[in-house]
């Protein structure tokens, strides 16, 4: 019987061999099934072995978990970059009931974010009601039925910019205090 390694061996010039419909396409495949075999036999599953037996976490102490449906009923293609990563630092950190009470400034400290995108960011996640702020807890709230639609308004208006635009707020406020910007 050949192994893949003398398949890797034989010249290109060479015809293929007969296609197998239980080997995979590609050499590197190992021992997957291919596409075609996986339609006809679709009660079976995709055999996963741990690439590094040694390794496999396990938990300890605290833990930490997103639903599945975070991904496949597109919450995660809802957020932006800045609520993805606040939403996700928050997860690691809360406890069982999804509470946590870091201060904004070691937040921002630790994302690498600004005050500003991290309040934009948290305001937009209690908008899509995925956490809760009293202002010194959050909450990781369980999963809202459907993920947050994402129709955005566009600002027209010089009065929608000044009630919506994080910089031209941010402008606002730098120029009544009579900070440069």
């Amino acid at each position: 019987m050949k192994t893949q390694r003398d398949e890797l061996k034989r010249p290109l010039s060479q015809p293929a061999p007969a296609a197998d419909p239980n080997r995979a396409a590609h050499p590197n495949c190992g021992i997957q099934r291919t596409m075609h075999h996986r339609k006809k036999a679709k009660a079976q599953r995709i055999e996963k072995k741990p690439l590094a037996p040694d390794r496999i976490r396990k938990i300890t102490s605290s833990f930490a978990f997103i639903e599945h449906r975070f991904l496949r009923q597109g919450f995660w293609s809802s957020l932006s970059h800045h609520e993805l990563l606040l939403y996700l630092f928050l997860v690691l950190v809360s406890d069982r009931n999804g509470l946590s009470y870091y201060c904004y400034d070691k937040i921002c400290s630790l994302l690498q974010i600004t005050v500003d995108e991290y309040i934009l960011a948290r305001d937009l996640l209690i908008e899509k009601d995925l956490i809760a702020f009293d202002g010194s807890l959050f909450q990781v709230l369980s999963l809202p039925q459907k993920p947050p639609s994402s129709s955005i308004a566009v600002l027209k208006t010089a009065k929608d910019m000044q009630t919506h635009d994080p910089a031209t707020i941010h402008q606002l406020l730098a120029n009544c205090f009579g900070e440069k910007t």
